[in-house]
This record gives C-alpha cells, sequence and structure tokens, in this order.
C-alpha cells in the first residue's frame, strides 16, 4: 500500500542565518509542495516575524511560517533531533559520509527518530562550526562549471527526494476538465467516420472499386486509433461542412 506523505515522520528543515525575509518565504512555499510543515530559523537577518516572508509564501504562510520556531544559535535550533544533514558543496575535509538527496534522503525516510536538514545563509552557505554539527552531509552533483543553487531551489531538491515516492503518480487535475477536452465516446466518433466516409465517396475518394474497401476499413481503423476529444470530433465536423459547402 502506498503510505501517504502526511504519515510519514517528516524532517525539519533548518534555515541557518537566512538573510532575506523573501528567500524563507521562497524556502516555506518549497516545503509545503511535498508536505514537509516543520520549520526552523537560526538568527534571522532582518528579525523574525518578517511580512517579506509572508508575501512570498503565499498559502505556506499559514502552515508553515506561523508554526515556525527561532533560535538563537544551530546548536539550540538542534533540540530533539537525533541525525542531521548538512547541506553544502563545501566541508569534506570533515570525516562524515557524504550523500546526494535522494541517498540522503531514502536514509532520511528509514530513519526511525527525527531527522533535520540544515542549510546555510544564501551568501556563504554554512560555516564548518555549522557542518561540524551535522551526521552527515548533503551534496547536489551539479554542472561544476556552474555550482549555484540558490536557497528556495536547495530546499525544494531536497523536499522532492523526500516525497517523490510518495506523490502520486500522475499529476494531479487542478480543476474539472470542461465538456470539450473530454474524451469522445466511440459512437461520436462513429457518426464522424460515417460523415467523412459519404463526403469522400462524394468527392471520388474511393477508386478504383477493387481497393475500395480495404480503404474504407483503413479510414474506420485510423479513427479509432486517434485520441480524439469531443472538441476534436467537432472542429473535424466544421471542417467537413466547410469543404463540402464550396
Amino acid at each position: 500500500m502506498r503510505q501517504g506523505m502526511s504519515d510519514l515522520r517528516q524532517p525539519v528543515i533548518i534555515l541557518v542565518r537566512p538573510q532575506m525575509g523573501e528567500n524563507i518565504g521562497a524556502a516555506a512555499r518549497a516545503m509545503l509542495n511535498f508536505g514537509l510543515t516543520r520549520l526552523r530559523l537560526v538568527a534571522p537577518r532582518d528579525g523574525w516575524p518578517n511580512p517579506r516572508a509572508v508575501a512570498m509564501a503565499s498559502g505556506a504562510a499559514g502552515r508553515v511560517l506561523d508554526q515556525a520556531r527561532v533560535y538563537p544559535t544551530l546548536a539550540e535550533a538542534m533540540e530533539g533531533i537525533d541525525y542531521a544533514f548538512a547541506t553544502t558543496a563545501r566541508g569534506r575535509e570533515l570525516t562524515k559520509p557524504v550523500f546526494t538527496p535522494a541517498s540522503a534522503m531514502e536514509k532520511a525516510r528509514a530513519h526511525d527518530g527525527n531527522c533535520a536538514i540544515i542549510f546555510g545563509p544564501e551568501r556563504a552557505g554554512l560555516e564548518n562550526e555549522d557542518v561540524a554539527r551535522a551526521n552527515a552531509i548533503v551534496t547536489v552533483p551539479v554542472n561544476p562549471e556552474f555550482a549555484s543553487l540558490n536557497l528556495a531551489q536547495a530546499v525544494l531538491l531536497m523536499g522532492y527526494e523526500w516525497g517523490r515516492d510518495h506523490l502520486p503518480p500522475e499529476p494531479a487535475p487542478h480543476a474539472r476538465r470542461s465538456d470539450s477536452d473530454a474524451p469522445a465516446d466511440r459512437i461520436e466518433i462513429e457518426r464522424l467516420g460515417d460523415r467523412y466516409e459519404e463526403g469522400l465517396e462524394a468527392a471520388g475518394f474511393f477508386f478504383p472499386e477493387t481497393k475500395a474497401a480495404s480503404m474504407r476499413l483503413n479510414l474506420r481503423n485510423m479513427w479509432s486509433r486517434l485520441s480524439l476529444t469531443r472538441g476534436d470530433v467537432r472542429i473535424l465536423h466544421g471542417i467537413l461542412r466547410q469543404l463540402t459547402r464550396r
């Protein structure tokens, strides 16, 4: 049975010394796309709460930002955390296991406890003192000639890897589709085929007579292979109507 995202023990997202409210809001928005709601902030530069973060977060403000907890230091923000990943492209001089986002979140899903994912400030990322407080490092394998992810992109990437095994297999429809977008049923396609066959017969298309039967069969088979909507059928009827009028 597919486990829902809300059934998982989700990781805590910790933003260390974030510099701009807009980036905090964008990170919260990225989190909620994948069901993540546990946000901790360490010494945000512009204070907290921040109206710019709320404006950028859109619908994630109430569910993520309003519940965010603020701490003066990373050490205090690690309250209740028993395994933490530090996201950084540096810090490899520290003796720690290094994961990709996919392998890190696989470990997080299997962990029977409270995990955290730590993100550094926008300008310089995590310092070695921050990385030292994590159990492992997560490094994104990006283009070595341009390794530049912003804070929200990094959060989005980790959130996707955490939740992707529990996302819907197909994108969910945003709204009820119109009648024109609904698939045409077999009767509608049959009537369309009949009208085209009649029009082609009148135009002398089925020639020579010895091949007429196989041509009609191939044409009918073609209609059945097309994935037509009701709107498509109406357009094709209109095309034929205009052609036969002329």
